[in-house]
This record gives structure tokens, sequence and C-alpha cells, in this order.
């Protein structure tokens, strides 16, 4: 049995001693939202630039990122939370979306969720203090 894909970002973020942050799509897949998994997986990351082969034509791309409010984020559920709403995209979540990260934001306690909230988009603030 292989590990995930995760995994290995998350083991070679951590031999790299850098963050990383799954991007839109991968949020959606862990989240729910998608069943689907990319085929190359990108993370942001504070660390170095690079794409690492795993194999079968899987990948990893850590792409560098200079916003350090995605770094910031005191839960790592609020975090994927946030990068996949921005992925579907303003004025498109809908209801079934809306159920799952409902469901999600269960798992955030509210100290987190104090801290965690003003570091998103406006946007996407107002559709969490609506499910909260």
């Amino acid at each position: 049995m292989y590990p995930s894909i995760d995994k290995i970002a998350q083991a070679i973020a951590r031999k790299d001693k850098c963050r990383i942050v799954p991007t839109g799509s991968a949020a959606l897949n862990v989240l729910g939202f998608s069943s689907q998994m990319p085929v190359n997986v990108v993370y942001y990351t504070d660390g170095s630039p690079r794409t690492i082969h795993i194999g079968n034509g899987r990948g990893l791309l850590f792409k560098r990122s200079t916003d350090m409010k995605r770094f910031a984020y005191r839960s790592e559920k609020m975090q994927l939370i946030v990068a996949a709403i921005r992925e579907i995209g303003n004025g498109k979540v809908v209801d079934a979306d809306k159920e799952i990260v409902a469901r999600q934001l269960k798992n955030v306690n509210d100290e987190e969720f104090s801290h965690d909230i003003v570091l998103a988009p406006a946007w996407v603030q107002k559709i969490l203090k609506e499910l909260r």
C-alpha cells in the first residue's frame, strides 16, 4: 500500500522545514466536494518551488507563494475549507456545497474559527458566517 500524495507532500515539507497548503482542487478532493484527484497535485509553499514526479504520470507541484495569509491559519480544516470555496468561485457556491462546508465546520472549534475567519476573502467570510 503506497502512502497518499498528501502524506508524501507533508513528509517532503517536514524534511524541507517549510509549510505547504493544498490548492483548491486538492482541497475539494480532501473535503469530499469531488471524488476526482488531480493528476498533478499543487501545493503553495513558503519553501523552494519544484516538481516531484511520483510515478504513473502523477506528480506534486510546489508553487512558491508570498501570500503569508495562506500559511497563517490555525485550523488545517479552515485552511482547506477556504481553499475549496475559493476554487468553486464567488457566486458559484450551491446548496450542496454549503452542506459539505457546514459539516466540515463542525470540526473547527470556536477559537480557531474566530482567528481564521479574518484571513479569508470577504465573500468567503460571508458564506462561512452564514453556515456557522
